[in-house]
């Protein structure tokens, strides 16, 4: 996935899509696009974007939603973890 582009592909993911937004230091439209979708990767987006925010216990509230621990790493791990996972 390529963050040098002007937007994110329009092909991939929901997911992908908001993680790029992150990526390009736009935390809010990140944010809109996934807060809404109701599954447990949106969860887990929406967990990781709350832990950056440096929102813990919104943060804990969503990783308990995905069914995920709390995590230990980075956040640059987490963000690659992710976009492993959803390509």
């Amino acid at each position: 996935m390529s963050l040098h582009a002007d937007e994110p592909p329009q092909m991939v993911s929901i997911y992908l899509q908001s993680l790029w937004y992150d990526a390009r230091g736009n935390w809010s439209k990140a944010h809109e696009m996934i807060q809404d979708v109701n599954d447990a990767h949106a969860a887990h987006i929406h967990a990781y974007l709350h832990r950056k925010e440096g929102d813990a216990s919104n943060a804990a509230y969503w990783y308990r939603r995905a069914g995920r621990p709390y995590p230990e790493s980075s956040l640059q791990q987490e963000w690659d973890t992710l976009v492993q996972y959803l390509l």
